[in-house]
């Protein structure tokens, strides 16, 4: 049996070094793969404030937004009654897309020079809601004065449209407490610390802790929800045209939203 020469031992090295090298070579396209998502990072940021009854659906826009336009971000959308986020924005709040329950407190934001032509994308209507079960025996808004019945406040757009409505049926309620936006009231309501409140139909949409019931003249107060882009952002125009397309569309009506021309009038 012949010993190796160092000269053979040499080219061997040589062979095996050649071996690794084209191994490491035959890993680059991953890492070539690597660099092109990292050239998918996202190069703006968005910030959102939201009525607190888009909070379902706007997750979901948001979801399929960031699909399309990776090149945008969405910071944690900001979700609570239209008059606390208006005023936000109107103290200095750092926000690039405003979407409002009303067009009142849209107008404070656009009325101090802020934001761009408003676009109505939805409408909603209140609904009576109830624990499972009933256990208050609710019926009708004039129920509302006999059982325990949690409000939204009066400058949030749940709260003047509940006022509008009881106004017009001609029924008057002492609200156990009146809260600042509409979720509070339906986790009031959930959590059996009310036994009514008025909350949106979307709301109450794919709940299975509490009931609802459409009370008589719901459809002549419709709430119309406003958006707008605030400042020159990349990506803040882009998000409010996703909204208003078909994509932004079908997650509205899925959550219960009405069209946007439902609300034209009022």
């Amino acid at each position: 049996m012949r010993r190796s020469t160092p000269a053979a031992l040499r080219t061997l090295a040589l062979l095996a070094a050649g071996t690794l090298a084209l191994a490491g070579c035959a890993g680059q396209p991953g890492a070539q793969e690597g660099e092109a998502e990292g050239s998918a990072s996202p190069t703006s940021t968005l910030t959102i404030s939201a009525a607190a009854s888009l909070q379902r659906s706007f997750d979901e826009i948001a979801q399929e937004f960031s699909a399309e336009h990776p090149e945008t971000a969405i910071k944690a959308i900001s979700y609570d009654g239209s008059s606390t986020l208006a005023t936000q924005i109107v103290e200095g709040a750092p926000v690039d897309v405003f979407a409002s329950a009303d067009e009142k407190n849209m107008a404070v934001v656009t009325d101090a020079g802020l934001g761009q032509d408003p676009v109505i994308f939805a409408t909603n209507t209140l609904v009576i809601a109830v624990p499972s079960g009933n256990p208050g025996k609710v019926q009708s808004l004039a129920d509302l004065a006999g059982v325990t019945t949690v409000l939204c406040a009066p400058q949030v757009p749940c709260g003047s449209a509940s006022a509008t409505l009881l106004e017009n049926q001609g029924v008057s309620v002492k609200a156990a407490s009146q809260e600042q936006n509409v979720t509070a009231v339906l986790q009031k309501v959930i959590a059996g610390e009310a036994d009514a409140g008025l909350v949106y139909a979307t709301d109450v949409a794919g709940q299975d802790k509490v009931e609802s019931i459409v009370p008589a003249g719901a459809d002549e107060v419709v709430n119309s929800y406003p958006i707008t882009a605030l400042g020159e952002q990349p990506g803040a125009q882009d998000f409010v045209d996703f909204l208003l397309g078909p994509k932004g569309r079908q997650i509205l009506e899925e959550h219960g939203f009405g069209d946007a021309a439902a609300g034209a009038d009022g």
